[in-house]
């Protein structure tokens, strides 16, 4: 169930509050003293980057969830590449390499050789969108089958960033990427293509699984913490803007991630054993397009002559997520 605090922000034209504002448990856990620092400095991510961010959050809270006692599996991608340029690693964590597509896989053995031998140390496995909801799927749904005891993230930046931004089944419609032309008539990604990751994750009736973003930190931790509460299979699924992927400023990644859920395009909700449990309602509701105008990647979209028939297409799929999920709260 989704949790909210009353705070009192003594600052306008914000929804955010700033952990000086907040009592000390209330804090994130970068602004405890005993911090884990999971991922430190040292690493290349690009200035910006929504998966550096995301990974450290979702890690250090793990990590403290686990009282210190936890492993990870990390599939190659954006995150492993910026991450340990070989000799360099800039993981302060036992950590993995796994291959593309087999993170899940490798988790899951992780956690059963750690069963094997009376150890009660947690697993985290760790993915991009392509390691998760294309190359990774079938070991994903395995795991989730059978109900081994990881909790898996996948860090969504919606392509193949890492190769140069190919279309990935987690890419939006009508977003142009490398192999989404947006020449002619070519609206970008197609419609119709792709899928839920998420909403796959809750078919298969595991423990628990969510979704969040790089926009409120608080939730995504409280997130973590949930997850770590129970056993067998969980999934967590992060929004990470990407600035190169997106075409967008490395300063609006957090903007971007906030309009997301906004617009209604990225739903924020957990589910329990199969059934939708909690959901976090839009504050602010915005169009898509004031989402959208932020990237380059939907230039085609705007402008002389524009696409205002796909933008009609992008606002209607959002109203339907408002709908499905519940997002805005009575009067709004």
């Amino acid at each position: 169930m989704t949790t909210t605090r009353e705070t009192r922000l003594y600052q306008v034209g914000t929804f955010a509050a700033g952990n000086r504002l907040l009592d000390l448990e209330d804090r994130t856990v970068q602004a405890h003293a005993d911090r884990t620092n999971a991922i430190t400095s040292g690493h290349r991510a690009c200035r910006g980057c929504g998966e550096a961010l995301g990974a450290r959050f979702v890690l250090d809270t793990a990590v403290r969830a686990a009282g210190g006692d936890l492993v990870t599996a990390n599939a190659t991608g954006c995150l492993e590449v910026f991450s340990t340029p070989y000799p360099e690693s800039s993981w302060q964590v036992p950590w993995l390499h796994s291959l593309f597509g087999n993170a899940p896989a490798v988790a899951a053995g992780m956690a059963a050789g750690l069963k094997a031998l009376g150890r009660d140390t947690r697993v985290v496995g760790q993915a991009g969108d392509g390691g998760t909801v294309d190359i990774g799927f079938g070991c994903l749904s395995g795991m989730f089958e059978r109900n081994d005891d990881v909790l898996f993230v996948c860090y969504d930046n919606q392509g193949y960033m890492n190769t140069g931004v190919q279309r990935s089944g987690a890419t939006p419609p009508a977003a142009r990427t490398a192999t989404t032309s947006t020449a002619g008539d070519q609206p970008g990604n197609p419609f119709g293509q792709g899928k839920s990751a998420p909403l796959i994750a809750v078919a298969h009736d595991i423990p628990y699984v969510a979704t969040a973003t790089v926009a409120d930190l608080h939730d995504l931790e409280d997130k973590v913490t949930r997850a770590m509460t129970y056993h067998g299979a969980r999934y967590l699924h992060v929004l990470v803007p990407c600035p190169l992927g997106w075409a967008a400023e490395p300063h609006d990644t957090v903007r971007l991630a906030r309009l997301a859920t906004e617009s209604g395009l990225f739903p924020l909700f957990e589910a329990e054993h199969g059934e939708v449990t909690g959901v976090t309602p839009i504050r602010h509701r915005v169009p898509v397009d004031e989402y959208l105008r932020l990237q380059g990647r939907y230039a085609h979209l705007f402008g002389d002559p524009g696409r205002p028939d796909l933008v009609a297409r992008l606002q209607a799929g959002a109203d339907r997520n408002i709908t499905r999920f519940g997002l805005l709260q009575e009067g709004d």
